[in-house]
């Protein structure tokens, strides 16, 4: 019997972190082959080199391919975008996959999207139907109406997949792929565990309290990065007794205005009990998540696997905007105070019950199990 071929494209260090799980489960299965290509930001040192994480998991790129045009403005991510349709091209009509899995919202994804449709091969959306602010809306909602078939994350997005036009035979909840990495490996932590991420700034001890700290640039306020996230860091530096940990950002337009925030900080000294890290394995940021005091910033990881972990969050601004989300989060403008008195509340409330919203892990092996039962060639239809 032939297997199925899915290609499973990772393009930032946040989408493998989703899809590592149906990685394994695809490559585990008697009726499908695994493709990966690996591209854009997850090639790049600056932004942690997640393509080594991806070897080290025992994972092979068929495909590794630069497409990430450097300056991080709203012109270079239009045209990364045209460059991954140029490269994935390529890259598919060459590996010859029955289905192409494209992960969320990101202009990476829209490239992949594309791609695989001007080809005619069957295209899997991971994360549709979610409503967030920012541009992700409008390129998600896209990629939906490109998407031959729908793996949403909640019972909310399924029926809004379905209300899009989809057909329901065509979109299945089976949660978010991440919650895979909270189920299946250690959340334990410790100095010896994170020894190799030596990062910089102040020593940072694992067995302490600690905030995380995830602030990434929002495209539809571009130019504004670099105020916003002196916002974030003058509030937590009120906090001088809680150590604070802090990733880089992602490649979206506006990263250097957020990259320059987080330098000048440290330039001028402010950064005494803050360390900075550009990346973590899925398992141990899935860790960092899972011990932190608190969650500060805008990543949609705090709402996911905050939510599943039940850790206090305060997402700042409006690039989560509309998201469903747990008990665990609360809102925070761009202002220091607003910032400082919604972390301070969150560190005295404690741990929030644990909550299945976004699924309750073994997603990886559904999916799996369900790609190989489907017909992949169907064809689509707009339904009302």
């Amino acid at each position: 019997m032939n297997k199925k071929k899915i290609c499973v494209v990772v393009a930032s260090r946040a989408n493998y972190g989703r899809v590592k799980y149906l990685m394994k489960a695809i490559q585990a299965h008697d009726e499908l082959e695994l493709q990966l290509i690996v591209g854009a930001s997850t090639l790049l040192s600056r932004f942690g080199k997640a393509i080594d994480v991806i070897k080290e998991d025992g994972f092979t790129p068929d495909r590794s391919i630069h497409y990430v045009v450097e300056g991080e403005t709203l012109l270079t991510q239009a045209k990364s975008t045209g460059i991954g349709i140029v490269e994935l091209s390529t890259a598919f009509d060459d590996l010859k996959p029955d289905a192409v899995v494209t992960v969320a919202d990101r202009f990476e994804t829209k490239a992949t999207a594309v791609a695989a449709t001007y080809l005619n091969i069957p295209l899997i959306h991971l994360q549709g139907g979610e409503v967030s602010g920012n541009i992700d809306d409008r390129v998600r909602h896209a990629i939906t109406k490109l998407a031959d078939f729908h793996f949403v994350a909640t019972e909310e997005s399924r029926k809004r997949v379905i209300r899009m036009g989809e057909e329901p035979e065509t979109v299945f909840n089976y949660g978010c792929p991440s919650m895979d990495v909270l189920v299946y490996d250690s959340l334990a932590i410790n100095n010896d565990v994170m020894e190799r991420y030596t990062g910089v700034g102040s020593p940072i001890d694992w067995k302490k309290d600690y905030i995380l700290m995830v602030q990434h640039p929002v495209t539809t306020s571009y130019g504004e990065g670099f105020f916003q996230v002196n916002q974030t860091l003058e509030a937590l530096s009120r906090l001088p007794e809680i150590q604070k940990i802090v990733l880089w950002p992602n490649v979206d337009a506006g990263s250097d205005d957020v990259s320059k925030g987080l330098r000048v900080f440290r330039e001028k000294g402010h950064d005494k009990n803050f360390r900075f890290f550009k990346n973590f394995s899925a398992e141990d940021y899935g860790r960092v998540v899972a011990n932190a005091k608190c969650c500060v910033g805008n990543s949609s990881s705090f709402i996911r696997e905050g939510c599943f972990l039940g850790v206090p969050s305060v997402i700042i601004g409006d690039r989560q905007e509309g998201r469903e989300r747990g008990k665990n989060v609360v809102h925070a403008n761009y202002d220091a105070d607003d910032i400082f008195t919604k972390v301070s509340e969150q560190l005295q409330h404690g741990n929030y019950e644990h909550d299945p919203l976004f699924g309750s892990g073994n997603t990886g092996n559904k999916i799996a199990d369900e790609l190989a039962r489907i017909d992949l060639k169907r064809l689509k239809r707009l339904t009302f």
